[in-house]
């Protein structure tokens, strides 16, 4: 059943459609009869109608494009019925009058068609085969975009300069002077033809960028001055953006020249402030240039359809660290053996992928425990005040409708209410970005929980911060967009952004850290204690909210073994259908767990173990399931990880070299597996008896 908000929304777009066909009929009638006052208010309603449509509802006129009824269709369409209609004028000269208004009619069209022809060719130079961040490529001879009205914004552009015409030829309709008419043609004309020869200005040399062999001999000769040796490869969706961002820091740290690859262009602003180089190679055959640098390995944070394109390239070895631990299907995915190592956070993850027995040799298995952890603060026991903190951060609902991947649909509605139901407990809702995405039930049950949450706060009251906090907050966010995000023209294309996003001031990574922390404790700061909190943008993240937390409800993810390095209680909520004992069994990051059941009726026993130490039975549990899932404190994780990065650097630097002995005709050196092959093969040998001598 559609939803509430739907259905007004395609009512509305229903009238505008069957407004414009009225404001055409209306202006038909108008020109034909004619009636002057009606032909003039349709004509320009009619004008004015496609210019609202133009900027509110694109994608209504996009389905009216579809039916071979487009911009260029509509306002020609439109400026024919005005002609009809100054025909049926009395005062008008069709011969001396009207005629020189259509030839010039006609000339606007002629350029305007023109200015079609050299935006397509404008935007062809325009279009490099790849594009980078956070990269000096001043070199390419990049250049500020043309205006989009001019390049991309063909029907907008029809429209506005039609508009004198439009005015023009109503003053004509009614003074029955052609003047008025001419003036307005002319004025289109030269907005029509002006804008063609400024447009035309960008296929000059001057503002010409380099030809695609030219900035792929860029790119070769670049890889080979900068010399990547491990980089990130990704590929996904616009709302996957999270799974590299993760990263991000931990690249930053590894020893060597990190890279950040992509695949898609418009992923390349959807990677948070980095700086690491970033180049995004839409094409295959051009990814291939990769073999030929000195990249030795690509961390693999998520699969996708196009990473089997970047495993054709021998000479990287490729890591899958996923982009969370978790026991669900998706973390030990049979895709993981394409890779030449698995790196996983501790013992955990390694018996996860020997259990599901799905190709992964335990010996191509790496515990590098989880790096960007370390901002995660420990368990120092009870709620220091009155309120106890509680972060439920449910998952989405994945693709295979399993009703325990999400808490959301069967529990969360019963969860929450008991958490309000108690006044000394102040709630943090960050429910998963992609829910409700997949299932529509999990988007309205959030709905719901965000409007209780909503209603609580409005029942409580009590001292707030002063409008000094709002504006410490507003400061600092200005401060952190300044140093993470990028100020565009609206006009701006890759190229421009390119120009401007080139090599990064020196030590903007640490600032942006710093402002991070200090953003994080001004947004705190900003609201009362008492206050719910409802979570639904990327900052803050989830490890300030981790910090925030006197107790975790979450379900099966990744969230759960990150929230287990506090050493904090939480609780997981089993909608899987299982009993608690095979929950438990199945799911081993639930062991050290309060569970709940989708009624939610152990909330409040949750919350007093956590209000009172000794009651907590399940802390040592915890410590425990803690090594076991992300493995050992010593040495740090960013110690290991960077460790595993080196190690399998050097194993495609052995590759390297014993192929181009091979390929050189030089016995290369023999790695310890083959002497013990051949050994072996010797052996074999020797207990053959001699064959019988050729004749």
């Amino acid at each position: 059943m559609p939803s509430a908000g739907i259905v007004p929304r395609r009512a509305v777009q229903l009238a505008a459609l069957f407004a414009m066909m009225v404001a055409f009929t209306a202006q038909l009638l108008g020109a034909l009869l004619p009636v002057i006052p009606l032909f003039i208010a349709a004509s320009v309603v009619n004008l004015g109608l496609d210019l609202v449509l133009q900027h509110k509802q694109p994608g209504l006129l996009a389905v009216l494009g579809r039916i071979r009824f487009d911009v260029t269709v509509r306002q020609l369409l439109r400026d024919m019925l005005i002609l009809v209609g100054l025909l049926h004028i009395d005062g008008i000269n069709p011969l001396e009058e009207q005629a020189p208004l259509t030839i010039t009619l006609l000339l606007f069209y002629g350029t305007h068609f023109v200015c079609q022809a050299v935006a397509v060719l404008v935007r062809r130079t325009r279009g490099l085969p790849f594009v980078t961040r956070n990269i000096d490529a001043s070199a390419l001879r990049l250049s500020d975009a043309p205006p989009r009205i001019l390049s991309r914004q063909t029907g907008r552009r029809l429209l506005r300069f039609s508009v004198p015409t439009t005015t023009g030829m109503m003053l004509t309709a009614i003074t029955t002077d052609a003047y008025w008419g001419g003036i307005g043609l002319a004025v289109s004309l030269a907005l029509s033809a002006g804008g063609t020869l400024y447009l035309g200005t960008w296929l000059l040399p001057k503002k010409r960028v380099a030809t695609e062999k030219q900035a792929l001999e860029w790119l070769d000769n670049w890889l080979t001055e900068y010399q990547p040796t491990v980089g990130m490869y990704f590929s996904g969706g616009s709302s996957s953006a999270y799974q590299a961002n993760m990263w991000l820091s931990t690249l930053a740290d590894l020893d060597g020249n990190p890279i950040i690859v992509l695949r898609e262009r418009f992923m390349v602003q959807k990677i948070e402030a980095t700086d690491v180089p970033i180049v995004c190679i839409p094409k295959v055959a051009n990814l291939m240039r990769l073999e030929h640098s000195t990249l030795k390995v690509l961390l693999h944070p998520a699969n996708s359809g196009k990473t089997s394109q970047i495993l054709r390239i021998p000479s990287i070895k490729h890591a899958f660290t996923n982009h969370g631990e978790s026991d669900k299907l998706s973390s030990c995915n049979p895709y993981a053996k394409a890779y030449d190592e698995v790196w996983v956070a501790g013992p955990a993850a390694r018996d996860r992928y020997q259990l599901a027995d799905i190709g992964v040799e335990d010996k191509d298995v790496i515990e590098v425990g989880r790096p960007q952890l370390a901002p995660i603060q420990p368990y120092t026991g009870a709620p220091a005040g009155r309120l106890t903190t509680v972060l439920y951060a449910p998952t989405w609902e994945g693709w295979d409708g399993n009703p325990g991947n999400t808490s959301v649909i069967l529990a969360g509605e019963n969860i929450v209410r008991e958490l309000l139901a108690d006044e000394n407990v102040r709630l943090l809702y960050k429910p998963h970005p992609m829910t409700g995405s997949v299932d529509p039930r999990a988007g309205a049950a959030n709905n719901r929980i965000q409007a209780m949450i909503t209603e609580a706060n409005a029942r409580r009251s009590g001292a707030r911060p002063g409008p000094e906090a709002a504006a410490e907050l507003a400061r600092r966010t200005d401060e952190l967009n300044a140093l993470t995000t990028s100020a565009f023209r609206k006009s701006a294309d890759e190229l421009e952004r390119m120009r401007l996003q080139g090599t990064p001031e020196e030590g903007r990574a640490a600032a942006v850290a710093a402002a991070v922390t200090a953003w994080e404790e001004a947004y705190w700061n900003s609201f009362p204690e008492w206050e719910h909190r409802i979570i639904t943008t990327a900052r803050p993240g989830i490890f300030t909210c981790f910090n925030q937390a006197d107790v975790l409800i979450s379900d099966v993810s990744s969230v759960v073994s990150d929230y287990l390095t506090s050493e904090k209680p939480y609780a997981v909520a089993n909608t899987s259908g299982m009993t608690e004992d095979d929950f438990r069994v199945n799911f081993p990051t639930v062991r050290a767990a309060t569970i709940l059941t989708p009624e939610a009726g152990e909330v409040a026993g949750l919350l007093d173990a956590v209000r009172n130490p000794e009651k907590d039975t399940l802390a040592a549990e915890r410590a425990e399931l803690k090594e076991h899932l992300l493995g050992p404190s010593d040495p740090p994780s960013s110690v290991r990880f960077n460790q595993a990065a080196l190690a399998l650097c050097t194993k495609a630097d052995e590759r390297r070299v014993r192929m181009e002995n091979r390929l050189s005709g030089i016995p290369g050196q023999r790695s310890q597996e083959d002497l013990d092959a051949s050994e072996t093969a010797g052996k074999q040998t020797d207990d053959v008896p001699d064959a019988p001598a050729a004749v």
